[in-house]
């Protein structure tokens, strides 16, 4: 049981090392600031609300243009064809 207490007791001693270390580097963060202190761009708008405005409606027309080209479809002969020729690979693969 004496081994188990010296454990122990070492385990705490290295706990309270590294919370000290641990503060030790938060005050160094703490110190050097944070990134936004430190000329970072963040939550400032770097585009004005008229040329996002420009952008958003010039993406709504590309969007628009694609949507307005018209879909090729099969015809139903076509799915027919393909549809047997499906059938006679299983089929083949079955013998």
């Amino acid at each position: 049981m004496g081994n188990l207490s010296v454990v122990v007791r070492h385990l705490k001693t290295e706990r309270e090392r590294a919370q000290k270390e641990v503060l030790r580097i938060d005050a160094a963060l703490s110190a050097l600031g944070s990134p936004s202190m430190n000329g970072s761009k963040r939550g400032r708008h770097s585009m004005s609300a008229a040329a996002r405005r420009k952008i958003s409606l010039a993406q709504k027309a590309r969007w628009a243009k694609q949507k307005a080209k018209p879909r090729r479809t099969m015809s139903a002969a076509g799915r027919r064809r393909i549809a047997a020729a499906q059938r006679a690979r299983w089929a083949k693969l079955k013998r």
